[in-house]
């Protein structure tokens, strides 16, 4: 009896080892109807194996079977159970096991930082993580990821800097969560930094996870050859190194080298998997390769047998759409054995306003409305199409349909990060201290690119008020204001690099275009879509953006 015991308790922890949490959970309740006898060690590792798969059910099961075998004062159990119902997104009952703790150790707050931040209660988390009287590397690690993964990034980059003044150790895990934040935000000078400190650690040779952590953090922050470089000084590269090259690659619009390194990397026998095919097809889309993205596509389900996901048909939609094939994209989505979505559809439509595709674009642009009542970036491309189409009733209409049904669109924010402080704009700020300066310099920039023949696309400015003033808040756009600031604050010939939230906007990518020939800059511009390079009046992206 207890040699069939240990084999049953050793089966189901190497499930759990081995990823495969739901057969764990089926075989512990196959075993506990043999009178299997239960230990804190095995429910602790069965409920954590609740919280990888999200099973609140046989979660909260466990944890009554705990109260009832008189286990509840188990702290490694206790840790296990408000871990699994952080995991299973109820924080209240996390919060309620860690309050009824007996004694709570540096693991268990470690565990309901994590939680609180998962469930996006950054300041609670914030305070929790102050009171502790004692904290090790994986507090600080907890909530310096936590905040990043609440886009909170700033704010981590602050509590790293605290640790480091606190002396507190620095391990691996400090390091990927402070470059993830890095490339998040596209802060260039922090990511330097850390690099450096990897070097100093000496976490740069042998740790994978930190090296592929380099790689995408100066393919983010718009610095390619960078990233190239690190990736071939990697001793051991494995498929997440070979896919944050591709997509930096594919971010940056430079579609042949992705496609390039993507066949390398078959030749070396590393198989991608469906997030590599993903950067190889977003390359495919970005460069308009419509015959390369096919050649990627088939590959990925004929070769490797890897069911595509939503994101890979939109990729292809997209790809299909930006290159004016929409007879091919219309045919593909109705062979697609799942419904569209919401992003699919947004590409869709995104590329039938790009093109004037008039009679297309009110046919997704129904469809889009009917399935996603609540997406506002499908109502302002709609109300978009309709203001490059002149009819002002349908902008109309849109409007006051986003008023009726309470949608708010979200505010273009643009950064600028100069002298290690970072700026930040929205369409019309005049809240800088250097406001004055910045319009000023922009309006005789204006005068100057209107000369050269410069005509200001006001298309998009919905507003009922006449040219001059439609031209005024063209002037205002937030990535205007960004580049304007670099423009008066760094020297002559200094790369100036912006990041936006948004699309960056027809008029605005014109212009930078224009303004990299003028003042001679070399000007970068990353937003939600890709980068953009602008250089001699030119643009990386050909306009396949």
């Amino acid at each position: 009896m207890m040699h069939r015991t240990l084999s049953n308790a050793k089966t189901i922890t190497n499930l759990i080892h081995q990823g495969q949490s739901r057969q764990a959970i089926v075989l512990f309740h196959q075993v506990l109807k043999n009178g299997f006898k239960i230990t804190e060690f095995l429910l602790s590792a069965i409920v954590r194996a609740c919280g990888r798969v999200a099973a609140i059910k046989e979660g909260k099961q466990f944890h009554c079977m705990a109260i009832k075998h008189g286990f509840n004062r188990d702290m490694i159990l206790m840790t296990s159970l408000l871990d699994m119902y952080s995991k299973c997104n109820n924080i209240t009952e996390a919060r309620l096991v860690f309050d009824e703790m007996p004694q709570r150790d540096v693991i268990a707050t470690n565990s309901m930082i994590s939680g609180l931040c998962w469930s996006h209660l950054t300041l609670e988390a914030i305070e929790l993580f102050s009171n502790m009287s004692r904290r090790d590397a994986g507090s600080w690690n907890s909530l310096i990821s936590g905040l990043g993964h609440n886009s909170e990034g700033r704010t981590g980059l602050v509590f790293f800097e605290k640790m480091r003044l606190e002396g507190a150790e620095v391990d691996v895990m400090t390091m990927v969560s402070v470059l993830s934040i890095c490339s998040d935000l596209a802060a260039l000078s922090n990511g330097k930094q850390c690099h450096g400190l990897v070097i100093k650690y000496g976490f740069e040779l042998g740790y994978l996870p930190v090296g592929n952590a380099i790689i995408d953090m100066y393919a983010k922050c718009g610095c390619m050859e960078d990233a190239c470089l690190c990736f071939k000084n990697m001793p051991l590269k494995n498929v997440i190194s070979w896919t944050a090259l591709i997509t930096g690659y594919g971010k940056q619009g430079r579609g042949l080298e992705a496609l390039e390194a993507f066949d390398t990397m078959e030749v070396e026998g590393v198989a991608p998997n469906k997030i590599t095919f993903l950067g190889a097809l977003y390359a495919c889309s970005h460069a308009g390769l419509v015959q390369e993205g096919w050649r990627v596509f088939n590959t990925m389900v004929h070769k490797y047998s890897i069911a595509p996901m939503m994101e890979h048909y939109t990729c292809m939609v997209d790809l299909l759409a930006r290159s004016n094939c929409f007879s091919e994209a219309y045919k593909f989505i109705e062979r697609m054995p799942v419904k569209p979505d919401t992003r699919l559809l947004t590409a869709f439509l995104s590329s039938c306003c790009t093109h004037k595709n008039l009679e297309l674009a009110r046919s997704v642009g129904k469809k889009l409305l009917e399935s996603a009542p609540e997406e506002a970036g499908a109502y302002m491309l709609l109300s978009n199409f309709y203001g490059l189409a002149g009819d002002l009733q349908g902008v109309a209409k849109v409007r006051r349909l986003m008023l009726d049904r309470g949608i708010r669109k979200e505010k273009a924010c643009t950064w600028i990060e100069i002298n290690k402080t970072v700026h930040s704009f929205q369409s019309g700020d005049r809240s800088h201290p250097l406001s004055k300066e910045i319009y000023n310099y922009l309006q005789h920039l204006f005068k100057k690119l209107k000369s050269n023949g410069y005509v200001p696309d006001t298309s998009m400015v919905m507003q009922n008020v006449d040219e001059q003033r439609k031209e005024e808040i063209v002037l205002g756009h937030s990535e205007k204001l960004a580049i304007g600031l670099g423009l008066i604050s760094t020297p002559p010939g200094t790369r100036i690099v912006i990041v936006k939230n948004l699309r960056m906007c027809v008029d605005c990518h014109v212009v930078t275009g224009l303004i990299s020939k003028i003042e001679g800059r070399e000007i970068v511009a990353r937003d939600s879509n890709r980068f953009h390079h602008f250089k001699d009046g030119l643009c990386s992206c050909e306009n396949h953006w």
